[in-house]
């Protein structure tokens, strides 16, 4: 099977939410403290659509590129 760096992508995206969403059920845990879950979370998603998302857009993109290309000159072959 081959391995892509979008399979590892996805894991890294459930590596990064999980430890996210333990976090904020500790702090929850018998407190009110809203402001500390707001700012593990915002912190959560900044990494998130930094770190995994953006590279990620990045490898659709350039995927896309190449397969335009690649139909481009199939269409001039015919």
């Amino acid at each position: 099977m081959k391995k892509t760096t979008t399979g590892y992508l996805i894991i890294a995206s459930a590596i990064v939410w999980g430890p996210v969403l333990i976090l904020c059920a500790i702090v929850l845990r018998g407190t009110p403290y809203m402001e500390s879950i707001n700012w593990i979370v915002l912190g959560g998603a900044v990494f998130h659509l930094l770190f995994i998302w953006a590279p990620l857009g990045k490898q659709f993109r350039a995927k896309k590129e190449e397969n335009s290309k690649i139909e481009e000159s199939n269409s001039e072959n015919n």
